[in-house]
């Protein structure tokens, strides 16, 4: 019988969706489920993006459309990096995908052969390891533990460079929700100005996302010499509650865009029409639903920041944006919650689904196993109660 490809023993799926579907069998089952456990936003799009779908639909030519994507979209994505502080690109320099997941596999093909290095920091999003083992690239990591907010210092970073063909920066940060001050934004920058042979890749889809007034802050603004090999990836999903309409984004050296275009013409072709009308007016029209889901978002991390603050033993550094809490809970390792034992996160999580119904992430699907991951997206009305439950279930640990 003929067998699959090598790559395939290294794909994985997600530990993210498991830990959703397990929550969702339990839920099917008349369990009362509140799911702390996928990053979707759980708001939708203001009326204008449906109102320009509509019109779409009406003028639909369901022809092919470029490679690189409708130049009504590129231009709508570069005012918006405008808006983020990211001017001076060109058509030249953007191109789309189908979300950011499939921008950042782009990339990966783009610009690692097998055997290359990308170094990341700890905590990463699942799919950096899942994408650089299924290309067969080397992982350079770098610890980020609670006791440093986790976040990557600038001689953490030195010393992990040599060697590494590609950076991956994630800011504001999915597990943690951490967000880099522009004097931390700066410090990094100015390492990298002395590794020139390193990309940089800057995985910024949370950038609207960031509270308590401290910005949203990036490598090109600090040093513009770092241009020329930064890659910034966005997309429409988290800023306007579309992941299902699945819009990424690059903006890049003209080289690199380029090369995406022409694994665009192999993969994907291009993105439909309706779809790009839908992004097109979620980034040209009116803001105001984002604007309100982020003050909403902030005041749901600081609900869940006091009750992760009042549980002892348990340390949360603040997280700054996204909609992620990522507390260390080690300090339940060893315990007991009725007859289960907790040895370590997948067992917290596993106990804390079954016998409280909350579903939360184990934070070693994020390469720190003393940590869970809580999404605090779900509906405002359930919040209070999730917590109340999770606060229950440290105290009732012996």
């Amino acid at each position: 019988m003929p067998t699959l490809a090598a790559r395939m023993s290294r794909a994985k799926p997600s530990a993210i969706m498991a830990v959703a579907e397990k929550a969702k069998q339990l839920k099917a089952a008349g369990r009362d489920i509140i799911s702390f456990s996928i990053g979707v936003p759980n708001f939708l799009p203001g009326e204008h993006v449906y109102a320009a779908v509509r019109d779409a639909l009406a003028k639909d030519s369901g022809q092919y459309g470029s490679n690189r994507g409708a130049d009504a979209l590129l231009d709508a994505f570069l005012l918006h990096l405008e808006g983020t502080g990211l001017g001076g690109y060109t058509r030249k320099n953007v191109a789309t995908g189908i979300g950011a997941k499939h921008v950042l596999y782009n990339l990966a093909e783009a610009l690692l052969d097998p055997g290359d290095t990308i170094a990341f920091a700890v905590p990463y999003w699942t799919t950096y390891v899942d994408i650089a083992e299924i290309v067969d690239a080397k992982m350079r990591l770098m610890p980020c533990p609670a006791s440093q907010n986790y976040k990557l210092t600038p001689a953490q970073l030195d010393a992990a460079l040599p060697g590494v063909k590609v950076f991956l920066f994630n800011n504001p940060n999915n597990p943690t929700g951490m967000v880099y001050t522009k004097d931390e934004i700066a410090a990094l920058a100015d390492v990298l100005v002395k590794h020139p042979d390193v990309w940089i890749v800057c995985d910024d889809i949370y950038n609207r996302m960031v509270f308590d007034g401290i910005g949203y802050h990036n490598f090109v603004n600090a040093r513009p010499e770092l241009r020329e090999r930064t890659i910034h990836v966005d997309s429409i999903s988290k800023t306007y509650g579309m992941p299902g309409w699945r819009v990424g984004f690059i903006a890049a050296p003209e080289q690199v865009a380029q090369a995406f275009v022409t694994l665009n013409s192999n993969h994907i072709t291009n993105i439909p029409e309706i779809v790009t009308a839908a992004a097109v007016a979620a980034l040209g029209g009116p803001q105001d639903v984002p604007t309100q889901k982020r003050a909403e978002f902030q005041s749901k991390r600081d609900q869940v920041l006091a009750v992760m603050n009042s549980i002892p033993g348990v340390i949360c550094p603040r997280p700054q944006g996204a909609f992620y809490v990522f507390p260390d809970i080690s300090c339940a390792f060893g315990k007991r919650h009725g007859d289960r034992r907790i040895a370590n996160d997948v067992d917290l999580c596993n106990a804390l689904l079954e016998d409280k119904g909350v579903a939360c992430v184990p934070g070693s699907a994020f390469g720190e196993p003393n940590a869970l991951r809580i999404s605090y997206t779900c509906p405002t009305e359930q919040l209070p109660e999730g917590l109340k439950r999770f606060r229950e279930f440290f105290a009732e640990l012996k």
